[in-house]
Order: C-alpha cells, then sequence, then structure tokens
C-alpha cells in the first residue's frame, strides 16, 4: 500500500469513505455550544444556592421566576402584550434600515449634501431618544404608531451614519474604473456602493437592534395600557417581584433571539466578506 492510499484511509471513516474531517467539524459546532451554555448554567446554580439562604423577597430564586415566567407569559399575556411588542419592534427596526440606508447613501455620495446637513445631524444625534416621547405623544397621540416613531428616532442613527461612513470610504480606484467603463449610475449604486459599504451597514443594524429594543420598552412605559413594557412596570408598581423579574427575562431571551437571527442574516448577507478574512487569515 502507497504512503498516499495510507494517507487518505488515515481520514476517512471506515465503511463509508467520509472524511473525519465532518466529525471533526460536527464535535466543534457542539464543543462549542455546550461552551457557551456553560457560563449560563453556573451561574444559575449559583444563583440558586444563593436563593436558598436569602430572605430577600426582592430577589427572587431561578425556580419562582420560572415558575411565573411560564403562569404569566404562556396564554393571553402572550397574544395581548408580546405579539404587539414584537410587532411594533420589527416595524421600527425595518424602517430604520431602510431610511437609514437610503438616506446614508444619498448623503454619503454627494460631499455638498454632506457638508450640509453634518451639523444638523449632529445636534440630533446628541438628543437621547426617550427625551422626544412628550413630544411625539403631543403630535401623534397615544398610538402604536408614536411608538414606533419612538424607536425609529433612536434605532436610525448607527444604522445612518455607519451607511454614510461606508459610502465615503469606498476605494476611488474602484469608482474610478467604473466611471471608465461607463457604468450607469444604477448599476453602479447596486453592484459597487452598497456591497462596499454592506460590512459597515451591518455593523449599524447590529448596534440599531440593542437600541430598538431599549426604546420598545420605553415608549410603552409611557401612558401605554399594553406592551411588554408596560406590563413590567405595572409587576413593578404592584410589587408582583417574581412576575417583574421573569419579564426581564423575556426580554433577554428576545434580544438572544435579535442577535442569533441576525447573525444568520450577516452571514449569508456578508457571505463574500468572511470570506475573504478567512483566505486572508489562512
Amino acid at each position: 500500500m502507497s504512503t498516499r492510499t495510507v494517507a487518505v484511509t488515515a481520514r476517512t471513516i471506515p465503511g463509508t469513505g467520509r472524511p473525519h474531517r465532518r466529525r471533526g467539524v460536527g464535535r466543534r459546532v457542539v464543543g462549542g455550544f455546550l461552551y457557551s451554555l456553560g457560563l449560563p448554567f453556573l451561574l444559575l446554580v449559583l444563583w440558586g444556592v444563593l436563593s436558598t439562604s436569602s430572605t430577600n423577597r426582592f430577589f427572587p430564586g431561578p425556580v419562582a421566576i420560572a415558575e411565573s415566567f411560564i403562569d404569566t407569559w404562556v396564554g393571553a399575556a402572550f397574544v395581548e402584550d408580546v405579539l404587539p411588542s414584537l410587532y411594533r419592534l420589527a416595524l421600527g427596526i425595518l424602517a430604520s434600515i431602510v431610511l437609514g440606508v437610503a438616506a446614508g447613501t444619498l448623503i454619503g455620495l454627494f460631499g455638498w449634501l454632506r457638508e450640509l446637513l453634518e451639523p444638523l445631524l449632529e445636534f440630533f444625534r446628541s438628543i437621547p431618544p426617550p427625551v422626544l416621547i412628550p413630544v411625539v405623544m403631543l403630535l401623534l397621540g397615544i398610538t402604536d404608531t408614536m411608538k414606533v416613531v419612538v424607536i425609529v428616532s433612536g434605532a436610525l442613527w448607527p444604522v445612518l451614519l455607519n451607511t454614510i461612513d461606508g459610502v465615503r470610504a469606498i476605494d476611488s480606484v474602484m469608482s474610478e474604473t467604473a466611471e471608465s467603463f461607463q457604468v450607469t449610475w444604477w448599476e453602479r449604486l447596486w453592484f459597487l456602493v452598497l456591497p462596499a459599504a454592506s460590512p459597515r451597514i451591518m455593523a449599524g443594524v447590529r448596534q440599531s437592534l440593542s437600541v430598538a429594543l431599549i426604546l420598545m420598552v420605553i415608549s410603552e412605559m409611557f401612558a401605554s395600557s399594553a406592551g411588554l413594557g408596560y406590563r413590567i412596570a405595572y409587576f413593578q408598581r404592584n410589587y408582583l417581584i417574581a412576575e417583574m423579574w421573569s419579564g426581564i427575562l423575556l426580554l433577554g431571551l428576545v434580544g438572544v433571539l435579535l442577535a442569533v437571527t441576525f447573525g444568520v442574516v450577516e452571514r449569508r448577507v456578508l457571505r463574500w466578506y468572511h470570506g475573504i478574512r478567512e483566505v486572508n487569515r489562512a
């Protein structure tokens, strides 16, 4: 048997012909998943041990919170409070992405427009979005539109500013090459500008997700009668401590779901970008 045959045999699973590398990748994925759950599991165990000897009613144990979570959110409250909040959150994130990318691309492409709007953008960016809630309430009333506008007022800025920076950072050689080949404005926008700026755009979207989640809760705490934020504030005012912590736990789970969903979308949208980075690292 030749040396090459021995090497190939050593890399395959007997009877299948499949390489051991697939098994190694599967082990790394499972190992990474278990490793990521290790610290939260240890924290839960430590929390449960400490709560058994604690008499502080404001910090119930994980078992009590889990029971309250099931009793509170599995049922009518999920339809009446959680789903409308997620709907408004999705609308706010989608509107922030569309407006941020469109306005950021336009501002980034034209230098005179960027210089004209830069002081105005810096002014409005420095205003904390929760301060605008009373103004938006006066203009739009206590409606779902008001809550979506509050979400957009804060989640818009990371997408907008990162889009402007991404468009400005396009390689001048690529732009001049497109002009020399007489590429149309639409083709240059779709095949050059947006792909080149997409890594920074996705970085802005990642930042806007956490901002949107925070503003969703804040907008529902003001003069609202439904929603996840309203329900958490209601539990706090009525000293329903375990229920309040269960709402906070639900918010954390929503944040994790957003992060995981964004990670999947980002890997698909920027697969060329991550491929180039892996090649460079190799």
